[in-house]
Parts: C-alpha cells; sequence; structure tokens
C-alpha cells in the first residue's frame, strides 16, 4: 500500500503548532523548536520494512505552505493517511480529513495520539475517520492494523472504528515491552537533519531508550497528574531498550551520520536505573565511541545522586532537562511528584556540581498558587540559574495544561476550576488560563523566561563560552527565547 504520515501545516497569528513528540501542545513564534517525533519515525520505518511505499510528510516543521503540502501529497496519491493529533487542534484535523476525504473517496485515514487515546469514540462520531488507534505503542499496533487491512493478520487491540453504523473497540491497546525487536528508525525516511533545538549541538538527532517514565525499585514510575502520555500512551509502567541496543543505535548516528549531539527523549530517560546506566557505560567504552559525542536527556531530579551522576559522566552526558514544575512543596505533592522542592534543589545542585547543564522546565497557573507561590518559584529558578552557571544552563515556563483525561483534569472538573477555556479545545494551547488563577500567569512566564536576561547569568554565561559549537548555540537560543517572549 502507499501510505503517508502527515502533519498538515497550520499556521495561527504567525504562530506555529509544536505537535510531533510534544507533551504540551502551544503554537509559538520560535522557529528554532523542530522536535523530532520519534513514535512516528518508528511507524513509517516499520511500514516500509513490511514492504510498503511510504511518504513522511512533515508540513509543520518544513514550513510548507498549504498548496505545496497538498501538491505534495497529491503527487504520492496514498491508500491511506496517518495522522497525529492532540486536544487544542483535533477540530482542525475533523475539518482537515472531511476535505481530504471529499478528494480521496477510496483512501483510509487514520488518527493517533494521547486526545483519541483518551476519546476514540468521539472522532468516530465528528470526522469521517476510519480508524482511531490508541495508546502509546501506535507505531507496532498501526504496522498490524495495516496488515489486517490487507487481508494479512488480525485486527490488533487498542482499535477503534464504526461497524454497521456502530463504534466498535478491539479492547485496551497492548504495551510493547521487548523493544529490542523493533528496528532502529530509518533517519533517511523521516528526514531527521530538519530536527532539532535551541540548546543541541549540531549535527544532532533524537532517540528513545524506553518508552515510559520509570522510578529505581517501583514497579509504576509516571505520576504526576498533568503527565498526558504517561495516563494515556505508557499507562504508567516504563520499559527500557537494552544498553547494548541503544549504544549500536549511538553508534550508528556517530559513525554514519556524524551526529554529535543525541537527546535521548524517552520521558525521564534510562537515568532511572543504574543498572542500565552502568550497562550503557560499559558499552560505550567497549565500542570506543567516549569522547565522539555527547549525550542529553530528560531527567527526574530524583535521580540525580551521587553515583549516577558519576556514572553519566563516563558515558559522555552534558545536558538535563529537569522538571522542577514548582518552587512549593505543597503543590509537587498535589500533582503526584513525590519530591520535595529541597530535594529538587539538591539533586539539580549535585548535577551541576558534576558540570551537567541543567534545563528546568516549570510551569505556573495552579489553582491553588498565590502570587506569594508564584514568586517563590520565581526565585527557586532564579537561585538555580545562577548556581554554578555555565553556557547551556536554562529554562522554560509555560502555564500548566491540565488535558481532558488526566487526573488532573479530572479533579479540576470535581472541583470546579475549569474556566470556560478549560472547556474549549482550541484554547488549551499553553496561552490560556485552563485553570481559574489568582495570579497573571501570562506575565510571570514572561519573567521567568526574562531570567535569560539576568545581568549575573549573562556574565556567567559569556565567560563560560568555550567552542565554536557554543556561540552558534548562542544565536540560535537567542532567536528562540526572542520568540517565546513573544509568545506571551
Amino acid at each position: 500500500m502507499r501510505i503517508a504520515f502527515i502533519y498538515p501545516p497550520r499556521f495561527v497569528n504567525g504562530k506555529i503548532p509544536l505537535l510531533g513528540q510534544n507533551r504540551q501542545f502551544k503554537y509559538t513564534h520560535s522557529r528554532e523548536i523542530k522536535i523530532y517525533p520519534l513514535i512516528p519515525a518508528y511507524t513509517v520505518t516499520l511500514l516500509q520494512n513490511a514492504g510498503h511505499e511510504v511518504l513522511f510528510l512533515d508540513g509543520i516543521n518544513r514550513g510548507m505552505t498549504a498548496q505545496a503540502f497538498e501538491r505534495r501529497l497529491n503527487e504520492f496519491a496514498p491508500d491511506v493517511v496517518i495522522i497525529e493529533t492532540k486536544t487544542p487542534i483535533i477540530q482542525y484535523h475533523w475539518k482537515y480529513i472531511k476535505t481530504f476525504k471529499a478528494d480521496n473517496p477510496d483512501a483510509k485515514v487514520i488518527l493517533c495520539g494521547d486526545h483519541v487515546t483518551f476519546f476514540p469514540e468521539e472522532s468516530i462520531n465528528n470526522s469521517e475517520v476510519d480508524f482511531v488507534v490508541t495508546g502509546g505503542d501506535y507505531d507496532v499496533s498501526i504496522r498490524d492494523l495495516i496488515s489486517f487491512m490487507t487481508g494479512k493478520g488480525e485486527l490488533p487491540k487498542g482499535i477503534y472504528r464504526k461497524v454497521e453504523g456502530k463504534v466498535q473497540g478491539s479492547g485496551k491497546p497492548e504495551r510493547v515491552t521487548e523493544l529490542d525487536a523493533l528496528p532502529f528508525i530509518d533517519r533517511e525516511l523521516t528526514g531527521f537533519r530538519l530536527y532539532g533545538e535551541a540548546y543541541l549541538y549540531r549535527p544532532c538527532a533524537y532517540i528513545l531508550s524506553g518508552r515510559g517514565c520509570g522510578r529505581e525499585g517501583k514497579e509504576t514510575g509516571g505520576v504526576c497528574t498533568f503527565c498526558v502520555w504517561q495516563h494515556a500512551f505508557w499507562q504508567r509502567k516504563a520499559y527500557l531498550r537494552s544498553p547494548k541496543n541503544v549504544a549500536e543505535e549511538i553508534e550508528m548516528l556517530v559513525k554514519k551520520y556524524k551526529v554529535y549531539e543525541i537527546f535521548d527523549d524517552n520521558e525521564s530517560g534510562g537515568l532511572w536505573s543504574l543498572e542500565w546506566l552502568q550497562g550503557m557505560a560499559k558499552e560505550i567504552e567497549t565500542r570506543g565511541l567516549k569522547g565522539k559525542f555527547v549525550l542529553s536527556s530528560n531527567a527526574r531530579a530524583e535521580d540525580l545522586t551521587e553515583e549516577k551522576c558519576k556514572v553519566m559522566k563516563r558515558i559522555g552526558y552534558r545536558l538535563l532537562k529537569v522538571g522542577l514544575e514548582s518552587g512549593n512543596t505543597e503543590t509537587l505533592r498535589k500533582i503526584g511528584k513525590l519530591e520535595t522542592i529541597e530535594q529538587i534543589k539538591e539533586n539539580i545542585k549535585r548535577a551541576k556540581g558534576h558540570g551537567f547543564k541543567i534545563m528546568m522546565t516549570m510551569m505556573t497557573g495552579y489553582p491553588w498558587e498565590t502570587e506569594k507561590d508564584v514568586e517563590k518559584t520565581y526565585e527557586t529558578a532564579k537561585e538555580l540559574m545562577l548556581y554554578k552557571t555555565r553556557f547551556g544552563d536554562s529554562l522554560q515556563a509555560s502555564i500548566v495544561m491540565p488535558y481532558p483525561g488526566t487526573p488532573l483534569y479530572r479533579e479540576a472538573q470535581n472541583e470546579g476550576w475549569l474556566t470556560e477555556a478549560g472547556k474549549d479545545y482550541e484554547k488549551m494551547d499553553m496561552t490560556h488560563d485552563i485553570l481559574k488563577s489568582k495570579v497573571d500567569n501570562a506575565v510571570w512566564c514572561k519573567k521567568m523566561w526574562a531570567l535569560h536576561k539576568q545581568p549575573l547569568f549573562l556574565i556567567k554565561s559569556f565567560l563560560s563560552l568555550r567552542t565554536i559549537r557554543d556561540v552558534k548555540m548562542a544565536f540560535r537560543g537567542i532567536k528562540s527565547l526572542l520568540g517565546h517572549t513573544k509568545d506571551y
């Protein structure tokens, strides 16, 4: 079959949507954020390996006009189109599907993503979509669904469709636990060089060391009540690829594609497992890769222990993206973080002491927080940004976004916290107050982003510039910061 995985272009007031590989969706003026959509990349790789002709058409990150996008899609003439969707853009996708089906009545359309995982029947009833694929391992589910469509296999679990006019589901989606059995992503097929973020060295590439947010010694990992992927995609369980399998992919990226920085976009990376880190260190050293690349990753603050930091240095970790979320322990408790602010600060400082660059993420807009609480988050972020500052330290600030289906959204419904925007899908774009709040969240977000302009931070960052790569990253960072501050 001829199968296209597509991201139709969309522009709103000069801003582009951050959709692929994004846990939280926003429209932004920044053109420096092009995150590589990893599960879609696995999807098209699996389909091509199964013998299908595949097109990966990312109209958003390619900056395509609607006309150019449709022209390329029509040239390919797909039998099947796959669209990843999310709450704020799903109504647009319903309209797009209607237009597409009018011009291509024989083609089938598949929707996947976290929103349709929570509410599969909604899209079946409100659009002309043919199949809704639920769960985070939709790469494997879609491969098996295509086999079913061609008469070569059974209908996989987690698929919704209309049968004799009624919505019918095939059961709860199954997790893929043997991740080493999956092929490496076909990087050429997906045009990986297009992607990257301001804080990554070039050339860069993205990987997944596993799927799901893990915690050492715990059966369940992802417990944060706002995290849509943990509750929709991963069923709060984490699985890792073996260190050997990940090291083989890194070796391929370094030697074949000359990649310098690799970002592990698994929710908590492999850092939650000391055994995994030790195995990875051994693999990197055995393969002679030490010093030939740098590795960055998402991370839980609780994992930045002395022992783990030492092993990460052996591997070659550079930057760690850590969720601060709030400067208030009571808020952290309410959203399920299982860490106090004192523990988070201690562990981030420890990691910075080992030389790691830290990118912190934080949110405002919690309905129970006062102006004083938000100011504490700001002061905590400022303290950590100025602690042993090195070029590459940074932060991200946004308005808390409880997507429908998450525990935080259900709590908001029960407690009467939702604003009118909280009942409008299209306004769940990280610029509106979805929850009733006592503070001006846009002002505070802008103020937090502005910590990058704090004089002492700028001086320390400038004095720690070391390479041409640093200088190039600095220019990208400035452009990205200007775009982010314009968003608010």
